[in-house]
């Protein structure tokens, strides 16, 4: 079975308390472009993160979270002198930390910087379809023109509000030669 493969760009994703302390008391994200899992979206809004040898400007992903993160390529991270672990999205605990500059104010993060580990997004019956679980690790073959890849390390994400897609970050993309549409499957 293949599925699509996105890219993932640097992006942001904030809480509502560090939202309102960047762009102002009672701030609501507004939607720039609606993204391939239900309910998120890039929005309008941008922010500069701050690193020690220079900074990015990122998207803020919506809806807001819990808690505020950054996911950038390790490539990024180079750029602008930090060293944030590969992660899942969300696992931020001993991480990078950051400052984020907004147009009314700016945070410091003491952790929350990291590279997402590249992961499928799956229902639970696509799941067994494919004769895989939520978490298991697997292996997937991207066939491109010139530069098939096959990616390890891969998480499965399998949740009933999840639609099948895969996502890696640019600099897996460019390893790839991604562009255009690029699909991915499982090989164990």
């Amino acid at each position: 079975m293949k599925f699509l493969v996105e890219t993932s760009a640097r992006h942001a994703h904030v809480s509502q308390a560090d939202l309102e302390t960047l762009f102002g008391p009672g701030y609501q994200l507004t939607i720039k472009k609606d993204l391939s899992q239900p309910g998120q979206y890039a929005s309008n809004e941008k922010v500069t993160v701050n690193g020690p040898r220079g900074q990015l400007i990122v998207t803020i992903l919506g809806p807001v979270r819990k808690s505020t993160q950054v996911e950038l390529s390790m490539t990024d991270a180079r750029q602008i002198g930090l060293t944030p672990p590969i992660r899942e999205s969300g696992d931020t605990a001993g991480s990078a930390g950051c400052r984020i500059s907004g147009p009314a104010g700016e945070i410091e993060l003491r952790e929350g910087v990291i590279v997402a580990k590249r992961h499928i997004h799956m229902t639970p019956e696509e799941a067994v379809e494919m004769g895989v679980r939520d978490r298991d690790v697997v292996s997937v073959r991207m066939t491109t023109n010139g530069r098939s890849l096959i990616f390890g390390d891969t998480v499965v994400r399998a949740h009933p509000s999840f639609a099948l897609a895969m996502h890696i970050d640019t600099d897996e993309s460019n390893a790839a030669a991604a562009s255009g549409e690029v699909y991915g499957e499982i090989i164990k």
